[in-house]
């Protein structure tokens, strides 16, 4: 499934670098960060467990529906 995740507390870089890391680390392999509209694109069958780790990590995500 294609999601996209609206993420408000990215604001750098180093944000894009840290949810990057996190979403290689469940194994998302089709994804985009996009830092100018703090929007997360990607595609995956385990979206609680990427909203878990992208919470855990201190980027909390909502869905736009």
């Amino acid at each position: 499934m294609k999601y996209v995740l609206n993420v408000p507390d990215m604001s750098c870089n180093h944000c894009v670098m840290r949810i990057t890391k996190a979403l290689e680390e469940l194994g998302v392999k089709d994804f985009e960060v996009k830092l100018e509209n703090k929007k997360v694109y990607l595609s995956t069958d385990e979206l609680d467990r990427v909203l878990g780790k992208l919470e855990e990590i201190g980027y909390p995500a909502t869905i736009e529906s």
